[in-house]
């Protein structure tokens, strides 16, 4: 069975909330030569990572990765000590001068520096922390299969452009070919009008010479094994693109070799059409090239 075609380009947007907390996961894929996951958490949620980057790593195999989550804490009312020695020390230092404890304005000396405390908040339930993270992590799940589909939406679009494009190459393709069939009895017919001119009227070359020559002409500059080639170059990746999954390297390969045998039928060509012919190619596989960099 086939595998999608999948572009590396994709965001996704995940919002969630559990156990007086609430959060927003955000990912964002770009192009990049291989697998490069890049987490951003707030501090005390580091652990999330680890079981995130797993889920990426086996959902993902190109492409350079960024995952981000925000999270807001549940508010919490301070919560206040007394300090019962010095507030003794305050009441008793107070009643010295007041003539008795009875004298004593408790409250006034409740709003004295160093009475009454502010204390850290007490550590959270064992069970709120646990359900917060599974929450999450569940929810970095779905972050991720909407940054697959994303990517799969993407590589739906690319499939018809690259598909296009070698469209493109076959057609061009077929036009060289048309031409090579027809260069060596054009080549032969403008050696002797050449040769003709040259001569003067004087002794022409024996006709054998000047199949030799034309033949040695022919040879150098026959470019149907490059046709060959890109034929096969074509079919290959259509090949790819029909079996889907991680193709992006093969493909790309690919264009390498598309190049070459494009470039090779430019450096052959004595004809001004074949040479416009292969100037199109390596522009058409250039285009192709540029989508394919996409590809995961």
């Amino acid at each position: 069975m086939s595998k999608a075609v999948t572009s590396m380009t994709g965001f996704a947007r995940v919002g969630g909330a559990a156990a007086g907390y609430s959060w927003v996961w955000e990912a964002k894929s770009v192009n990049s030569k291989g697998l490069d996951l890049r987490f951003r958490l707030p501090h005390g949620f580091d652990h999330i990572e680890a079981n995130a980057k797993k889920s990426a790593t086996k959902a993902f195999s190109r492409g350079n990765i960024s995952i981000n989550l925000s999270i807001q804490r549940p508010e919490k009312s301070p919560v206040l000590d007394v300090n019962q020695e010095v507030l003794d020390r305050m009441v008793n230092l107070a009643a010295k001068y007041r003539g008795g404890r009875e004298h004593v304005n408790i409250e006034t000396v409740m709003t004295l520096r160093g009475v009454v405390e502010v204390v850290d908040e007490a550590d959270e339930d064992e069970d709120v922390i646990a359900a917060r993270d599974a929450a999450l992590s569940e929810s970095v799940g779905e972050l991720l299969t909407v940054l697959a589909a994303t990517r799969k939406d993407e590589g739906d679009r690319l499939k018809t452009v690259i598909k296009d494009h070698l469209d493109e190459i076959v057609g061009l393709t077929d036009g060289a070919k048309n031409l090579a069939e027809m260069q060596p009895n054009c080549r032969a017919a403008h050696l002797k009008k050449q040769l003709d001119e040259l001569l003067d009227g004087e002794t022409p070359v024996p006709e054998e010479r000047l199949a030799q020559e034309i033949a040695m002409i022919v040879a150098r500059g026959d470019i149907r094994e490059e046709l060959d080639r890109l034929e096969a170059h074509v079919g290959a990746a259509r090949k790819h693109m029909a079996e889907g999954g991680a193709i992006g390297r093969r493909l790309d390969f690919l264009c390498q070799e598309f190049n070459r045998e494009a470039n090779t039928l430019c450096s052959k060509s004595s004809d001004l059409e074949l040479t416009r012919i292969g100037l199109a190619l390596k522009a058409a596989i250039e285009r192709l090239r540029e989508q394919v960099q996409n590809v995961e």
